[in-house]
């Protein structure tokens, strides 16, 4: 495809997505505010009851327009049964948050179902990609399995706070469409990326702060589900380094907060304002602050990847993980300590 059509046939998937998402929201808003309403708990940054549910829209705005798009194309996977599983997979995801907005579900069988979408996505990747080649296959997959499943949960964790999840998957998504675009990422998985990231930006005008619409646990885990996806394909292509370079922040910020509190014996699972982006909202800093620290350090992060896939070599790789752990790093740091450590 020629460099000028493919340019613009990303900005039409990214712009069709956000319209849609958009369209959506307000199509579902008045719904939505009477009867799925998130109520201020020990987990929330916010004050007063405010409609969520907006996941709806983004998924459905990434599932159209990127399934429109690669039936049309008649580009899509080499058969459309991976495909049809990873539909099915996000919708069970997304059934699974529903459940959760409306009533709490208890870890095990909320994991056990999460687990089910995530084996099912498993049996189609191709048994020669391989991310740890000394362990055996079997052990591989099973560890794959727990990375997955941490993976779509932190996602879920991190949606705590306005914009949050807007300026991590915008950066994350956008830096994997242009590695796709670049030839380095399969089509329909550079397709998912472009929609993925128009969906979003279409909910962020309703989810800047103050928000009037929150994504939703029906949102949260098939957005990480299609993520971690994501840079799994990304990862068995061989760029192991951009895909961890991109969802450092949220792998260090979740990691560290999580074993923390397992540390000191408090329920991992149950919600808490622990997280270094909630307490830096606790001591002080404005919303706003503390995402648009996240997007700079993401768009850095991002900065990294691409570098990493450009001038792929060893010492790349070990510079720039090094480079994106100072970063991430000093994030934290500053989030820790408050206002007056900037």
């Amino acid at each position: 495809m020629h460099d000028s059509l493919t340019a613009f046939v990303a900005l039409a998937i990214v712009s069709a997505a956000a319209v849609l998402s958009a369209l959506l929201i307000v199509v579902l808003g008045p719904w939505l505010a009477r009867y799925a309403v998130a109520k201020p708990n020990a987990r929330s940054s916010h004050k007063l009851p405010t409609p969520q549910g907006g996941g709806i829209a983004v998924v459905g705005a990434t599932i159209l327009v990127s399934g429109g798009v690669l039936y049309f194309s008649r580009t899509a996977y080499a058969s459309v049964a991976p495909f049809i599983v990873i539909l099915g997979a996000v919708f069970l995801m997304a059934a699974v948050g529903a459940m959760a907005d409306k009533r709490p579900i208890a870890a095990t069988p909320r994991l056990v179902l999460q687990s089910f979408a995530i084996v099912a996505v498993l049996t189609t990747l191709p048994p020669d990609l391989r991310l740890l080649p000394v362990q055996p296959w079997w052990a591989e997959r099973i560890l794959l399995l727990i990375g997955a499943l941490w993976f779509v949960n932190l996602v879920n964790f991190m949606d705590g706070l306005d914009w949050m999840t807007v300026v991590e998957v915008v950066p994350i998504t956008g830096t994997l469409a242009a590695i796709g675009l670049l030839g380095y990422l399969p089509w329909p998985d550079t397709v998912i990326s472009l929609a993925l990231c128009g969906a979003t930006i279409g909910f962020a005008f309703f989810n800047r702060p103050v928000a009037k619409l929150f994504l939703g646990d029906v949102g949260s885990l098939p957005i990480g589900f299609l993520l971690g996806w994501l840079l799994l394909v990304l990862a068995g292509s061989g760029a192991r380094t951009a895909a961890v370079l991109l969802p450092l922040y949220y792998l260090a910020d979740s990691t560290i907060t999580l074993l923390r509190r397992a540390v000191r014996g408090e329920p991992v699972w149950q919600a808490h304002r622990s997280h270094f982006y909630q307490r830096a909202t606790s001591g002080g800093f404005r919303v706003i602050d503390v995402v648009g620290r996240v997007f700079a350090v993401n768009l850095a992060l991002a900065a990294l990847a691409l570098v990493t896939i450009l001038l792929p070599s060893r010492t790349t790789d070990i510079a720039t993980l090094i480079a994106g752990a100072i970063l991430v790093a000093w994030l934290l740091i500053v989030f820790a300590r408050g206002p007056t450590a900037t």
